[in-house]
């Protein structure tokens, strides 16, 4: 019998191999991405202090449109950038989660760098 291994297991292995490297402090907090079927949602984190700066998702009341899409990756970039700024946070570092940089991860990528967000 064939066995189908779970691509979200592989996405939380190769998750845990970036993380190995990558970690977000004071000066520049970790942006992290997580994309589900119907929505997607972008956090700023400190993991110094363990504590979520800030956070965007297709889900806020302020986002218009449909977050299983480019477009609405590209919104909810543009929304965590102003929501960062806001906050004095200019720098970051980017975490895609495991998932492939393309499509919906790196319109959320490009949306925050057109918000004025570096990295």
């Amino acid at each position: 019998m064939i066995k189908k291994k779970s691509s979200n297991v592989a996405r939380v292995k190769r998750h845990q191999r970036v993380r190995k490297n990558i970690s977000g402090t004071a000066e520049r907090p970790r942006l992290s991405v997580y994309r589900s079927l119907n929505h997607i949602y972008a956090q700023i984190i400190d993991d110094t202090k363990g504590t979520t700066l800030v956070s965007a998702s297709s889900l806020d009341k302020d986002f218009e449109g449909y977050g299983g899409n480019i477009d609405g990756a590209k919104a909810v970039g543009n929304l965590v950038a102003k929501k960062a700024l806001e906050k004095g946070i200019k720098a970051v570092v980017f975490d895609r989660g495991g998932y492939i940089y393309h499509g919906r991860v790196a319109a959320l990528a490009d949306g925050a760098r057109e918000g004025g967000l570096e990295f």
